[in-house]
């Protein structure tokens, strides 16, 4: 049964879009496991509308979801036909100031916008990895990108965020031009964000260039074999990492099991291939790193943005690497990707200097991992067929055990926009959770923005 959205209509401005047959309008998601299910959708044009349908939706006591890349894999999603979901694909405008040193992104602006005209304009701007991902919403969790080791994360580059409140209020909130103690709002929306209102827009740092060559990158996997894992993740827990530096490594199957470690180095193809100096020494059985304009550098991410299927993943944080863990955490993916329909499974591993984001205090923002997480580690199942959702969560929480019981932590870690949803609240928030308690209670008592690893 579709919700009533008559009365909504006439507030909205012409460019908005209702739609109330949700059977053939609903967007694909990244992951349909556990897919909020509305009985309507918004489209809003402006921020204006955003504001006017939180308004209309709390007058009426409709629960909502706010959206924009739709990538959100987590099960914490309870939005059903009786609540609407607000996409915010029609919101995707980017523009820079005359100086390009700062950078204004709509809501619904996707990676791949932001890119581009960044690129365009010859600056760079901290992004996601993968084009196809809501810029805002994978920075309000953070926000890890190529460019960490030397600007950040994506949360310590925002100057301004345009916010609706869980009262339906319309307020700027900004960085404080001194290193004071940020106010609550603009702390807790840095690192959990969706609990206390939807971004509209936000002013980011950009950084131009100058010298056009840095807006390449050097860039590209080294495929090795399956027997060749240990020394791979030997020499990356050994690796010297600069800032100019990350890596992703990929467990596949391509068509035969594969590992993908996907290199990146901000500058030339000479002075990468010498920081990566310990894994050509493995001996990689093909080396596909080139020089790559800034536009492509999230190409190779291109096909994990195929939406539809289902695709529930377990993730964790990790302080140091340990070989033998990584093999048996390899049996799982091998055993679950020679399921019939789950051949695409993956494990992701992400290797990043974090000095950068190290220099940044702690309680400069709610993301609570900046000096305990050192990797960033998942397991992803791939199918289509909803009968294999139980054997899919078995894989996952088995791999996801293995890695914690290596992890060189003090309590168990994962990065929120990894996280898979059953987990306890003080692994997503960590020591930074009391505290979003006691906000949430005082900004959305009513618990109006409680979809996303909800605090109450």
């Amino acid at each position: 049964m579709a919700v009533d959205l008559s009365s909504l209509r006439p507030l909205l401005s012409p460019g908005a879009r209702i739609d109330e047959n949700v059977t053939t309008t609903l967007p694909l998601r990244l992951s349909e496991y556990k897919a909020p299910q509305p009985g309507g959708i918004v489209h809003p044009a402006t921020e204006k509308d955003v504001q006017t349908t939180v308004q209309w939706a709390i007058a009426y006591s409709v629960p909502f979801l706010v959206q924009n890349g739709g990538n959100g894999w987590a099960t914490t999603f309870k939005l059903n036909h009786q609540g609407i979901l607000i996409q915010l694909d029609q919101m995707r405008a980017i523009a820079f100031n005359v100086a390009g040193t700062e950078v204004t992104v709509s809501g619904g602006a996707l990676v791949s916008d932001v890119v581009t005209a960044a690129s365009a304009r010859g600056s760079l701007v901290t992004t996601g990895t993968c084009n196809c991902v809501g810029q805002l919403g994978a920075i309000l969790g953070g926000g890890f990108n190529n460019l960490v080791g030397q600007y950040g994360l994506g949360i310590d580059n925002l100057l301004a965020l345009n916010v609706v409140t869980p009262d339906g209020l319309a307020i700027t909130i900004k960085k404080p031009k001194t290193a004071s103690a940020p106010s609550d709002l603009w702390w807790a929306m840095r690192g959990a964000g969706p609990n206390f209102g939807v971004v509209t827009s936000a002013v980011m740092k950009a950084y131009p260039v100058g010298n056009v060559a840095r807006l390449s990158a050097w860039t590209g996997p080294l495929v090795f074999r399956p027997d060749q894992l240990e020394a791979v993740i030997s020499a990356l827990r050994n690796l010297s990492l600069t800032p100019l530096m990350a890596v992703a490594v990929t467990i596949i199957n391509a068509p035969q099991p594969s590992i993908f470690a996907t290199l990146f180095y901000h500058g030339s193809a000479d002075a990468g291939r010498a920081a990566f100096k310990v894994l050509f020494d493995i001996k990689p059985v093909s080396d596909f790193t080139a020089v790559t304009p800034y536009t492509d550098w999230n190409a190779g991410s291109d096909t994990a943005c195929i939406k539809g299927g289902r695709r529930p993943t377990w993730a964790v944080g990790l302080a140091s690497l340990d070989p033998l863990t990584w093999r048996k955490t390899y049996t799982v993916w091998a055993e679950l990707s020679q399921q019939p329909g789950a051949e695409r499974s993956s494990i992701l591993l992400n290797v990043l200097p974090l000095d950068k984001v190290r220099s940044v205090p702690d309680a400069a923002s709610a993301y609570p991992f900046r000096n305990t997480v050192k990797f960033f580690a998942s397991l992803t199942a791939s199918y289509s067929d909803p009968a294999f959702d139980a054997t899919a969560v078995s894989y996952g929480q088995k791999a996801r055990a293995i890695w914690q019981a290596t992890d060189g932590l003090a309590q168990h870690s994962t990065y929120i926009n990894n996280a898979f949803g059953d987990e306890n609240l003080k692994t997503i928030y960590g020591d930074s959770l009391p505290r979003l308690r006691l906000l949430k209670q005082k900004i959305d008592p009513h618990r109006r923005f409680n979809e996303w690893f909800p605090l109450s």
